[in-house]
């Protein structure tokens, strides 16, 4: 069953740092994840999330005009998507 984790806190609380652990662990055990970030955040590079120790993931980009499921549906129809960050 799908879950939904909801991860907020503070700035430099760690939270793209986590992200990018848990999308290399999964990847690790061979599992295919995507991750996403706004098409307005370019304060690392467009396309890229960043943590603020060095850590970096290319990433897809979305914007209002984006349908996240088509996308994602899209994705998983060429290769099988573990999870979405």
């Amino acid at each position: 069953m799908a879950q939904l984790y909801f991860y907020y806190s503070a700035m430099n609380a760690g939270k793209s740092t986590a992200l990018l652990q848990s999308s290399y662990n999964y990847q690790e055990r061979g599992m295919r994840t995507l991750v996403w970030t706004a098409e307005i955040d370019d304060r690392f590079g467009s396309g890229k999330v960043s943590s603020r120790i060095g850590l970096s993931s290319p990433a897809k980009l979305f914007n209002n005009q984006t349908l996240l499921i088509d996308e994602i549906t899209e994705e998983h129809e060429k290769k099988p998507v573990h999870c979405i960050w």
